[in-house]
């Protein structure tokens, strides 16, 4: 098994033989750079060359934060460089990574990017090394494909006359009673079910299908008929008893067939043992732009589909496409669904610890100019329908608008499991403004950044299971909202203001408009009621007094923390 990083320089004379047959690398310097993700098969080696990304190298451009990437190409021959949780992450990494590379071209028939090619059909012969845990998944799920003929027969065999009565024996054994002329038995002797030593073979065979589909998400058929292995029982199949078990019954096996399907469930519970494949073509499957299918997984995971918006919100009319847009409550009022405003994401795949770009900031700025140039333009020219979804982001009594919540998307790789965990890069948003204390001003943008577990979100992709995306969806989009609420308040005092019985609201804020606009703003069909956020810094403090000692003359001024509920703030 050999291992490369994708988008790392190797020695040319390192990677020359490896790579024979693939192309479109580039060659600087005696350096080359592997730009696909995936896996092929290189039948002058006779071995496998897993592709990982590029996620898995540091700022020092090291595997793990200690193995230079040229260390680890022959696989087999640095296992003692890796711990024993690395190499099982390596393992699980590579069979994700396919995974989702399938369920990506799936999705996306007429992508570009995918290059595909099958190996012939396996065959139990001498001519290829099967070391690889993602090669032992694809042959098991191979035989499963290639032999529903032949496992039905033995079911059937396994299976003929089973529980059928024996009258012979019913007869001469049991009792009988006769009324009316017609005999009665109370015990009826059964046919015994005949010893195949097939079907535990079998029985083990399908428990693994079992593991791998509800593991990992492959579409694989089971045959009915056979009482699986599972759960904890299944565990200690894994934990040993699956070599220890297959040993002791494999000196019941003779056929070709049976032989070939028990090496490939020993190599399952083994995960090294050697298996041969007649092979004279190169397999692959690999991703040429790993980082459209990245874009694609959490646009999947947490966007909505781009279908859903009106031309020009996603594709904007600068040319600009955004990378991740959905919509859902906003950040000023409480939990009600209609309260809904546009979140806007940007996917970033790149190697851990590399810093945004300038760049990167600015074009992110850029799409929320953007969204609220299209949003004033749709309701400036009467398009605007609230009932097909269109928000309104500028209240005109205030001319205040209401924030839009920002964020970039990056994959990290700390961790050696699939643990769901995605967390705030920091917690200092990037701002940018025009007036340092006008949070409801058009030039007042923020972008927060989250790091995601990259092994959690591919395989949640991968296994496909629409409740599962669903569900962790819900989840991640409702932590945005708390984690951008929570930034906002760490830089701002919150108020909710509610007018006077007697006064003149909207004539007053129009009035003071140069005093108070940007600071106030109001989410609510009920003007009654209306927000503001000062700016916490101290060189705010003595315009903030001002501020408040004005608009105290016609409202009664609550401190707040964003959503909070009107009629927990002002009760009679």
């Amino acid at each position: 098994m050999k291992i490369l990083i994708e988008a790392y320089s190797y020695n040319g004379n390192s990677v020359k033989n490896i790579l024979k047959g693939i192309s479109n690398l580039r060659d600087v310097k005696g350096k080359v750079n592997v730009n696909y993700v995936g896996y092929f098969y290189n039948p002058s080696l006779k071995d496998c060359v897993f592709i990982l990304p590029r996620v898995l190298l540091n700022k020092e451009e090291k595997v793990f934060g200690r193995l230079n990437p040229e260390e680890i190409i022959d696989f087999d021959d640095s296992n003692s460089k890796f711990s024993e949780s690395e190499r099982a992450f390596i393992y699980e990494l590579a069979v994700w990574i396919y995974r989702a590379i399938v369920v990506f071209n799936e999705h996306n028939p007429t992508n570009t990017i995918i290059r595909k090619q099958d190996a012939p059909q396996m065959n139990p012969s001498p001519l290829r090394r099967y070391n690889t845990f993602l090669d032992i998944l694809l042959a098991l799920q191979k035989f499963n494909r290639e032999n529903q003929q032949l496992i039905f027969s033995i079911l059937k065999e396994i299976r003929s006359g089973y529980n059928k009565i024996n009258w012979n024996k019913t007869i001469s054994r049991n009792r009988v009673i006769v009324q009316d002329g017609t005999p009665f038995y109370y015990q009826f002797v059964n046919k015994r079910r005949v010893n195949n030593p097939d079907e535990e073979l079998l029985m083990i065979y399908y428990s693994i299908l079992n593991y791998i589909r509800e593991e990992y998400g492959f579409p694989i058929q089971i045959a009915l008929g056979f009482d699986l292995i599972k759960g904890p029982s299944f565990d200690q199949y894994l934990n040993g008893m699956g070599i220890a078990r297959l040993r002791q019954i494999r000196y019941k096996y003779f056929s070709d067939v049976s032989l070939f399907l028990w090496d490939l469930c020993y190599a399952f519970f083994e995960k090294s043992k050697k298996i041969s494949m007649d092979v004279n073509e190169q397999e692959y499957l690999l991703a040429a732009n790993f980082e459209t299918v990245f874009e694609a997984i959490i646009d999947d995971l947490v966007g909505d589909p781009h279908e859903n918006f009106p031309k020009g919100l996603v594709e904007q009319d600068d040319g600009k496409r955004v990378d991740h847009m959905y919509r859902y409550n906003d950040l000023i009022r409480g939990d009600a669904n209609e309260n809904l405003i546009y979140y806007i994401g940007d996917s970033k795949y790149y190697k851990q610890k590399t810093l945004l770009t300038k760049n990167s900031v600015y074009k992110q700025f850029t799409y929320a100019r953007n969204v609220i140039q299209w949003n004033i333009d749709l309701f400036f020219n009467g398009q605007a329908n609230e009932k097909k979804g269109h928000v309104k982001l500028r209240d005109d009594d205030t001319e205040g608008y209401n924030v839009i919540p920002n964020f970039f998307i990056s994959a990290t790789q700390e961790e050696f499991n699939r643990n769901d965990n995605i967390k705030l890069k920091t917690k200092k948003p990037f701002f940018s403004f025009q007036f340092e204390n006008r949070l409801f001003d058009r030039d007042t943008l923020l972008i927060a950044h989250y790091n995601v577990n990259f092994l959690f979100v591919i395989s949640l992709y991968a296994q496909n299971n629409l409740s599962q995306k669903d569900k962790w969806k819900k989840k991640v989009r409702e932590m945005f909202r708390k984690e951008i609420r929570e930034m906002l308040e760490e830089k701002f005092h919150f108020y909710i203001m509610k007018a006077h019985s007697d006064a003149k609201a909207i004539p007053f804020l129009r009035k003071n408009f140069g005093s108070v606009l940007g600071k106030v703003f109001s989410p609510y069909k009920n003007k009654e009621y209306y927000y503001l956020a000062l700016n916490k810094s101290e060189k705010f403090k003595k315009d903030n007094n001002i501020v408040c000692e004005l608009l105290k003359e016609q409202f009664d001024i609550r401190p707040c923390k964003l959503g909070d509920k009107l009629e927990n703030l002002f009760l009679k």
